[in-house]
């Protein structure tokens, strides 16, 4: 499970026209509309990198299951022209649920640590215990912090040296982990004590401490450090504790481990809700906003803020200005998912046909 940082953000802060033939279809309680479009409908598609989509699209698409998919697989392994592929063998679909579009960033946090405990480097990130998989809910953050029953297991992975990147990077369950001698740790989600997250921002908003359009990651980050003691009592707000697991078998010129367990692609993976779309689909995007971006990416990732036909959220990358670029991204569209043919086609009502 990969959680994106920008993803779980936007709950942690609190902050967050048809044409053609459609059909309306029940999917978990929701009445959502599909249109079979065009390639020429979609704005700027003929001036993507589709080989770039391509190669992304490689990467996942053997998981796949399902006759059209292996099928699509296999040829698409052959390196075909990356265009005429998805042209040939998909068709766009605008899934339309009643709620109107939201295109968010995410990225890979990277913290400074190390192997060992030192005076710098005092803040675990620890494994999960053995009794937080049988015992749900588990202790709260605060318990496991203030108390030693974490303490002589051997459960620390890593130490760093900043308790409030720890806590970001637990919201956004993965991260890599920069250690003295230049070489990294990558960890990844593992599971959480079970307790519901509370949301800090809006803790900051009800405090009367920040507007809600003043709240932010950077914020929330600055205010902790200038504040340590109430500080660390509003970490203590959210009940909820990540547990991770070591993934440095993954090299540290690719990315973090999505949804599929496959490292995802900066600006070209991106997380939806697989109700609507199935992992390992491409995706076109169309971002609205200050920098518009029409792209085709591919579903790689999942997110618990991800929720409805036209969300998603974008995977900018690794490091503090791939954060910045997340942070800035929060933009209405459209999203539109390339289908193989017949599935696209079976949408549809039979007189449409």
């Amino acid at each position: 499970m990969a959680v994106g940082f920008y993803r779980r953000l936007t709950h942690a802060i609190g902050v967050m026209v048809l044409t053609g033939v459609a059909v309306a279809a029940p999917v978990h309680a929701s009445d959502v509309r599909y249109e079979v479009m065009q390639f020429d409908q979609l704005d700027g598609w003929a001036d993507d990198d589709h080989a770039a989509a391509l190669v992304t699209f490689q990467n996942t698409c053997g998981d796949m299951r399902g006759a059209d998919w292996i099928s699509l697989c296999a040829y698409a392994k052959t390196d075909p022209e990356a265009r005429q592929f998805f042209e040939l063998f998909f068709r766009p679909v605008l899934m339309d649920d009643g709620k109107d579009a939201l295109f968010t960033g995410y990225f890979e946090p990277e913290l400074q640590g190390d192997r060992y405990r030192s005076s710098r480097y005092r803040y675990p990130v620890y494994k999960m215990p053995p009794e937080a998989l049988v015992n749900t809910p588990w202790l709260t953050r605060r318990d496991i912090l203030n108390s030693s029953i974490m303490q002589g297991r051997g459960l620390e992975i890593a130490w760093v040296d900043d308790p409030v990147e720890l806590f970001f990077l637990q919201i956004q369950g993965s991260g890599r982990i920069k250690l003295p001698d230049g070489s990294f740790k990558r960890v990844g989600y593992r599971g959480s004590n079970g307790h519901s997250y509370r949301s800090i921002g809006a803790e900051m908003v009800r405090r009367g401490i920040y507007e809600p359009h003043q709240v932010s990651a950077e914020v929330i980050k600055n205010w902790v450090r200038r504040n340590p003691g109430e500080g660390e009592e509003l970490l203590y707000h959210n009940p909820s504790y990540v547990f991770f697991r070591e993934v440095s078998q993954v090299p540290a010129d690719r990315g973090p481990l999505g949804a599929m367990n496959r490292s995802i692609t900066t600006m070209r993976s991106v997380a939806i809700d697989p109700s609507f779309v199935r992992l390992g689909s491409p995706v076109w995007i169309e971002k609205d906003g200050e920098t518009p971006l029409n792209r085709l990416m591919i579903a790689q990732d999942t997110g618990s803020a991800i929720k409805g036909a036209q969300r998603a959220d974008v995977f900018t990358g690794t490091g503090d200005a791939a954060g910045r670029e997340a942070g800035k991204l929060r933009d209405p569209g459209r999203l539109v998912v390339l289908m193989p043919i017949q599935s696209a086609y079976a949408l549809l009502p039979e007189s449409a046909i």
